[in-house]
């Protein structure tokens, strides 16, 4: 596992590292071209790389800092520093798109006439294709090794070849027609980078906030852990996430009544190895539910509690059913959608609905959240 994190973040810097280098090369072929033709839109283009080189170098220090090893302050890691630099990245975005958006209606009121060469053009071009290129290397890694940072990044610069593209565009149109659209085509670019810089933000701070675990990811643990010999059912799964790749979780099996401590304890360990093996998902507790199987009547009154719940509208899950006759008591726990205008009206009526139809039991029966509930 630690091998796997140390070349992940070698792939991540590596990667920040050549956005860099493009970027500072690109910013100031852009910076003197943009001075030599009165180009605002060229000068903005050059800024915004500067902009991108110092989000690459905030994914390299965000990289480094999640790298840290637990400690006795932070035991679970600092992988949540990565959605940190995500954030950072997004921030910087949006205030360079809100910065442009300034500059660019500036000079729509007070123009200038911009002064372009076929060689300059001709930059701006190479720009383009750079820019295309590294935007989709930055994303594709980024995906391939889950780094939001560098998701953002790739964006970014998919943007940036569209701002460069656009800026040609104008050039061309000013030097056929004599119109200059710059001061216009960069306010209109600039709210493209300010809408995209808000999506951005949302996305990281939706992350930090803590998200549903991923469907999809939940429903193989669970598939892994019913596969093990002895367990009837897995239930109650919470994912918590401490960094991209980084998840620790429980869950709770359903097993016979006549399981003894030994053999509940050998299951519970061979449910963690199982599931790190095959998701990396750290279990850090499996708890148990036991099922009746002593006697016929537990079914039945299962059977006839089931038939009553699903009968309310919104139940996901009933599950951890058992009948202690000798106490009269039956627990089980029940899931209801978030769908629900009220989840909690719809546990009240499942309550009043069993207690109607076993009036002489005790009844302990606990509302439930699917937290992949789809």
């Amino acid at each position: 596992m630690q091998q796997d994190t140390e070349n992940r973040s070698k792939i991540i810097i590596r990667t920040s590292i050549t956005g860099i280098v493009a970027n500072v090369f690109l910013a100031a072929f852009k910076a003197v071209i943009g001075v030599l033709t009165h180009s605002i839109a060229i000068v903005l283009d050059a800024v915004n790389n500067i902009s991108d080189a110092g989000s690459s170098l905030i994914t390299i220090i965000g990289t480094k800092l999640a790298g840290r090893q637990p400690d006795k302050k932070h035991p679970f890691g600092y992988g949540r520093i990565e959605y940190l630099s995500a954030m950072v990245i997004s921030v910087i975005v949006l205030y360079a798109g809100i910065t442009s958006f300034v500059e660019s209606v500036k000079k729509i009121f007070k123009p200038a006439t911009p002064d372009y060469s076929v060689v300059s053009l001709i930059i701006v071009g190479v720009a383009v294709i750079v820019k295309i290129v590294l935007g989709r290397y930055a994303k594709s890694v980024g995906e391939k090794v889950n780094s939001d940072s560098l998701v953002n990044s790739g964006e970014d610069a998919t943007l940036d070849s569209v701002i460069s593209a656009s800026t040609l565009v104008a050039a061309i149109i000013f030097m056929t027609t004599g119109l200059s659209l710059e001061a216009w085509l960069g306010a209109v670019i600039s709210l493209v980078i300010i809408k995209s810089g808000f999506e951005m933000l949302k996305d990281t701070i939706s992350q930090i906030l803590g998200e549903r675990s991923d469907p999809e990811l939940a429903k193989s643990i669970k598939q892994t852990v019913t596969d093990i010999e002895g367990v009837q059912g897995a239930y109650d799964l919470v994912l918590n996430n401490y960094g991209p790749d980084a998840w620790n979780g429980s869950i709770h099996i359903e097993v016979p009544d006549t399981f003894s401590a030994d053999r509940i304890d050998r299951l519970i360990r061979e449910i963690q190895l199982a599931v790190y093996t095959a998701h990396r998902v750290v279990l850090t507790a499996v708890g148990v539910y036991s099922i009746n199987t002593k006697d016929e009547e537990s079914k039945a009154v299962e059977e006839k509690v089931r038939e009553i719940v699903f009968a309310r509208e919104h139940v996901l899950q009933m599950h951890g059913f058992y009948l202690t006759k000798e106490i009269n008591t039956i627990r089980f726990d029940v899931v209801v959608s978030f769908d629900a205008p009220d989840r909690r009206e719809v546990y009240k009526q499942i309550i009043a609905d069993v207690k109607e139809a076993f009036p002489d039991h005790k009844l302990q029966i606990a509302l439930d959240t699917d937290f992949s509930e789809e």
